[in-house]
């Protein structure tokens, strides 16, 4: 298994690089089997108004599939043991999703439905950040929507963002405010909307709020 270790505004010390691969390998211990790679960043915010200022943050890399959990607060080391506890029980809720795929392979169709920017923001304006902060690269297999869902719940996000399998188009799946998943498809130009199943056109909408 290969581990890499990052910092940003902290020095990587050797009793933190070690306190880290004691706590992460204990965590994937019984995974090392699915388990191919993981990245850690540690962070240390320098805002003063930020109370919990030591952040862990744990990224792997399963059989193609990204698992994430991420934990801060203002003891570097507790963060760490908080992030090592979370992304356990992710890998542990990954591996039984395996085991128990074929039972649960329904289709999710109902439970992803559209919904309108109203419904999405009420009155408030979207606002985007002023800069972009960070940047992430990532593979991008092509996946029905139920794998997809079933990612959004591993990375721990308001999203995921994949490559539709059946149209070859990128999609996003997230999580609405009322309950469910929403997908947000490319427009056809020609439409004012997508034309699902039933002949009916739903319109799809960017979500209240993206979390990075």
């Amino acid at each position: 298994m290969k581990l890499v270790i990052h910092g940003k505004n902290i020095e990587i010390t050797d009793a933190i690089r070690e306190y880290v691969h004691q706590k992460i390998e204990k965590a994937v211990n019984h995974f090392q089997n699915i388990t191919h790679e993981v990245d850690v960043h540690l962070s240390v915010a320098r805002n003063p108004r930020i109370n919990t200022k030591q952040a862990a943050e744990v990224t792997i890399y399963a059989n193609g599939n990204v698992i994430r959990a991420e934990e801060s607060s203002e003891n570097l080391y507790a963060s760490i043991d908080l992030v090592a506890d979370k992304i356990a029980r992710q890998l542990r809720k990954y591996k039984e999703k395996r085991q128990n795929h074929k039972n649960q392979a329904k289709s999710t169709n109902e439970a992803i439905m559209p919904e309108s920017v109203q419904d999405l923001i009420g009155d408030r304006i979207p606002e985007l950040p002023g800069e972009v902060v960070r940047t992430k690269y990532f593979s991008m297999s092509p996946m029905t929507v139920a794998e997809a869902q079933e990612q959004l719940q591993l990375v721990g996000h308001d999203f995921y963002m994949f490559r539709n399998v059946e149209t070859g188009e990128i999609n996003v799946i997230y999580e609405r405010n009322h309950g469910g998943y929403g997908v947000i498809q490319p427009r056809n130009p020609n439409t004012n909307g997508h034309t699902n199943g039933n002949g009916k056109t739903a319109h799809f909408a960017v979500p209240e709020k993206f979390s990075v």
